[in-house]
This record gives structure tokens, sequence and C-alpha cells, in this order.
């Protein structure tokens, strides 16, 4: 299973695979076509709760990732998780993120959720 997480500002690779953006919401300056995306899958979000208050502080990580995981239980969360593994056991899968750092982003917690090192 091939999962990685780059920033939707950056563009599309060739290796990318299946694009699909995990944010609740859409990024700023990027129009549809330059994302080139396969999915938005805003359902698999944090809460706007656990988004706010984590703040992207890196400091918060750890404790956003925990709380993060908790709420990828949830039902409509469940649902979306396993449309994100089904793209990635079909091929390489990019999730997309407009966060400034990708490495303490959502998408770098359900890297490891999907890849099974964390989750």
């Amino acid at each position: 299973m091939s999962v990685q997480v780059r920033r939707i500002y950056d563009d599309p690779e060739s290796s990318d695979g299946k694009r699909v953006l995990v944010d609740r919401l859409w990024p700023q300056g990027v129009s549809k076509e330059r994302a080139d995306l396969d999915e938005w899958c805003k359902e698999i979000a944090p809460s706007s709760e656990l988004r706010k208050w984590y703040g992207h502080d890196p400091a918060k990580f750890e404790e956003f990732a925990r709380r993060y995981r908790a709420e990828l239980s949830g039902p409509e969360r469940e649902k979306a998780l396993a449309s994100l593994r089904a793209l990635a056991a079909a091929g390489p899968l990019t999730l997309l993120t407009a966060s400034r750092r990708d490495d303490i982003s959502e998408a770098t917690v359900l890297e490891q959720v999907l890849s099974g090192a964390g989750g």
C-alpha cells in the first residue's frame, strides 16, 4: 500500500496516483482544475472544534493525533476511512492538505492510520 502526503499547492506528479483532498475547507487560491483531484473527502477531516483547538501548533501535534484517531472511529469517518483504504489498496494514493506543514497535519495522521503505523 503506497500512501503519501503532499501539499495541494504543489504541482501534481505522475507518481501521485489517486489524489484526494482531506481538508474540510477548500484551499484558498487553488482552482479545481489546478488541484487535479480524484476526490475531495471532507468527511474524513477533523471536527471544526479539534481543528480550531489544534491550530497547527507543533507542540500540540501528539495530542491532536490522539484525539483525531479517536474521531476516526465515528460512523461517518469510518465509512470515509474505508473508502480511502480501498483507494490505497488499488494503487498509489496521495493525501492532499493545504496545511503549511504537512508533516503535522491530519493528512499525516491519516497516512499513518492507512499504513498501519498508528491506528
